[in-house]
């Protein structure tokens, strides 16, 4: 209901449904369900049998919905035809948090998605960069039917594709990893628990210039916290070497996003 009445191309095998659609007028579910059947095969032999069994769910409902959503008129009266810009934004973000969803519950929808996860699992390539490195590869194809005017805005939905799938998997849990090098690491740290309420770890460590022995303060943050935790190191170190790296997700134990109570009454008094 907004790639193809805009013309707009996609990636994967939903872009080859495209082709064949535009060639041989086939139904995009149909196609869908038929292209579907070897990728699964593979899919049994490199993801197991679990997750192939929700793929083939998967893979069934997205052809029915296909066809389903084909024949419906509520987007209909959207503003989104004939604006090109509006339906790549919808596109992108609206695909990759589907697939996304499917991703981070361990499922797939067939097609590119059992390529991107045996990626993932066989070689460690993220599913939103496997993803995009397919849906270019059918995009170059997609330029046997459409002009080069609407593969650039094809290009922005696969890119948006790409990144809400990331973005969705990796889920809220973004963090910052903060590295402190400080002869007063002591202080620093006293300081942390006080106004943070944050976990600390110190790592044993040796300078490459003097070999002299060094402690290095290893913590995790929120994002928001960390320019508290600089006005912190400052006070007690202005010249300390401070690393702030991005954690895109923190689990185990040790961290919580919720500070104590004990800590923030103690603040406010």
């Amino acid at each position: 209901m907004i790639s193809i009445p805009n013309g707009l191309a996609d990636g994967g095998l939903s872009g080859i449904t495209l082709i064949i659609r535009y060639f041989f007028h086939i139904n995009p579910g149909i196609s869908t369900l038929i292209l579907n059947i070897p990728l699964i095969l593979i899919g049994f032999r490199y993801l197991g049998k679990r997750v192939m069994f929700y793929t083939l769910y998967g893979t069934v409902c997205l052809s029915l919905f296909l066809i389903l959503w084909s024949h419906q008129t509520i987007i209909a009266p959207l503003p989104l035809r004939h604006d090109l810009l509006l339906a790549s934004l919808a596109a992108g973000v609206l695909s990759g948090l589907g697939i996304g969803i499917v991703f981070r519950f361990n499922g797939t929808t067939g097609g590119s998605d059992i390529i991107a996860r045996v990626g993932q699992s066989s070689f460690g390539v993220s599913s939103g960069k496997g993803i995009m490195i397919m849906d270019y590869m059918v995009l170059f194809l997609s330029l046997s039917y459409l002009d080069f005017y609407h593969i650039m805005y094809s290009l922005i939905v696969s890119y948006l594709l790409a990144r809400m799938i990331d973005l969705v998997q990796e889920g809220p849990n973004r963090a910052k990893a903060v590295f402190i090098i400080s002869d007063q690491y002591k202080e620093i740290t006293q300081l942390i628990d006080i106004t943070l309420d944050r976990g600390w770890t110190l790592l044993n460590a040796e300078g490459g210039y003097n070999n002299d022995k060094k402690q290095v303060i290893y913590l995790m943050v929120q994002p928001r916290e960390v320019p508290q935790l600089k006005q912190v190191i400052k006070s007690v170190d202005d010249k300390a070497f401070v690393t702030v790296l991005d954690a895109h997700e923190v689990i185990g134990a040790g961290f919580s996003y919720e500070r104590k109570k004990y800590h923030v009454n103690l603040l406010k008094h």
